[in-house]
């Protein structure tokens, strides 16, 4: 990417986060994040990566489903915002982003990974292991 479609593309990001937490917040429950934005060289179009909180995988995909039917009045919303910064609006998409979900996951895997290997290490601790030399003896 150039550095104009760099530029754009932050530019993109931050008001569209800044749309989504002043305007929608009460609507897309539970919270909605846009962690990444990526424009064409051309600035036609702007590709927005949200993730969306939440505690089903169900309940993040209708809140997601409801962002992407918001999507022609945040376009809307966001030309008023940074008309006087481009000439020509792009075209706004939204992508689902479970990085954090995954990331998640993972944590999960390694915790029980850690519990699995300190529970093997605590059973198989060498039952005859040699006394400690005890000063107290000699």
């Amino acid at each position: 990417m150039s550095i104009r479609t760099e530029r754009v593309a932050e530019l993109v990001q931050r008001e569209v986060a800044r749309i989504l937490q002043r305007d929608y917040a009460d609507q897309l429950q539970p919270m909605v994040t846009i962690t990444n934005a990526r424009v064409t060289g051309d600035l036609s179009t702007a590709y927005l990566y949200a993730s969306v909180m939440g505690d089903t995988s169900a309940k993040r995909e209708a809140t997601f489903k409801q962002l992407k039917t918001l999507t022609p009045e945040i376009r809307e919303k966001l030309a008023t915002q940074i008309r006087h910064q481009l000439r020509t609006m792009p075209e706004i998409q939204f992508f689902l982003d479970e990085s954090l979900q995954k990331a998640k996951k993972m944590e999960n895997l390694f915790d029980r990974i850690r519990e699995e290997r300190e529970r093997r290490e605590s059973r198989t601790e060498p039952v005859d292991a040699p006394p400690a030399d005890d000063e107290s003896d000699a």
